[in-house]
């Protein structure tokens, strides 16, 4: 059955992606998005599209998120994924990243409980703070440092909260999911200082200068194809009920590769796929409260959506390289 779907956040690198993959799906579709982080350029393959409309505005002003409204004659389905992500804003503009995630958050939801619409809201496994144990299960419990110490969870904390506020709606009848993406890397993503580590590494390669691991280089991450990812966006908001049978509303999804791999490793393979252009790695720096380990369990997303990830790091790489190389 067509939707009327609003994405939030929707030029950006997972949302463009999505978007994409709704239209193929025969959905219509209206991005918001301010374009400080999405790009244009991500939605070319699809900008003249008849099903797909584009308004460039704020999520947290509520006009702009009704815009949206107005011009699918409604919406079926809102998935958010707007907000201000990459590490290094998170120490430098603290502030203007809690205002987005939450207040930009409680603007979709007050609106999808208005238009009696379905809310895939985009977590993060930032969510679950410092915990130390692992994997990282759907219902893990959150453990947060002192605020003292560093403004890292301003984005993690933020979106806890952003949690807490779609399943008290949920309570009151919203039919929302909560998904959280881990590391999703692909050929759109953010390469610069404000990026993601993958965008960063294969930059460097690019540049031909060397590539930077922080600290030891042990911290470890589940790195997630683009694909993989959108597909489970796509399964959490499109299902009116789990494969199982199950009711879908409340339940959270993490969606992440089970190769648990360290910053070390990747920067290693990252050159082994760049072949005769590789370059030096250097270790220095880093970023203060950055999670030493982090890996997905994602049962509940296999139980209840039919979700895996399905292409594995060194494959992924080698796809993300020949997009991009020169």
């Amino acid at each position: 059955m067509t939707q009327r779907v609003l994405v939030t956040g929707g030029a950006g690198f997972i949302g463009a992606a999505l978007v994409v993959r709704l239209l193929d799906e025969g959905h219509r579709v209206v991005v918001l998005d301010n374009m400080s982080r999405g790009r244009r350029s991500n939605l070319e393959s699809v900008i003249d599209h008849e099903h797909l409309h584009v308004v460039e505005g704020d999520v947290v002003q509520p006009k702009d998120v009704q815009a949206c409204y107005e011009a699918l004659g409604g919406i079926d389905l809102v998935h958010h994924l707007a907000a201000v992500n990459g590490t290094k804003w998170f120490d430098e503009a603290a502030v203007h990243v809690i205002d987005v995630n939450i207040n930009g958050t409680l603007s979709v939801l007050r609106h999808a409980q208005d238009w009696g619409a379905r809310l895939v809201v985009a977590s993060s496994p930032e969510a679950f703070g410092d915990a130390d144990s692992m994997p990282l299960r759907e219902s893990h419990v959150s453990v947060f440092p002192s605020a003292h110490e560093h403004q890292r969870f301003s984005y993690g904390a933020s979106k806890y909260l952003d949690e807490v506020a779609l399943m008290h709606a949920v309570g009151q009848g919203l039919d929302g999911r909560i998904v959280r993406p881990f590391n999703a890397y692909g050929p759109q993503m953010v390469s610069d200082a404000y990026g993601q580590v993958v965008g960063m590494m294969f930059q460097a390669v690019l540049d031909h200068r060397p590539i930077t691991v922080h600290g030891d280089g042990q911290q470890t991450r589940s790195f997630t194809w683009i694909d993989d990812i959108v597909d489970g966006f796509y399964l959490a908001g499109a299902l009116d009920q789990g494969v199982d049978g199950s009711s879908l509303a409340g339940c959270s999804f993490n969606l992440g590769s089970t190769e648990e791999v360290s910053m070390l490793t990747l920067a290693h393979t990252i050159n082994e796929v760049a072949g005769s252009l590789a370059v030096d790695i250097v270790m220095q720096g880093g970023y203060p409260g950055d999670s030493r380990r982090r890996v997905a369990d994602c049962s509940e997303a296999e139980r209840r959506l039919g979700w895996r990830c399905r292409r594995s790091l060194q494959d992924g790489l080698h796809a993300m390289w020949s997009s991009i190389q020169p």
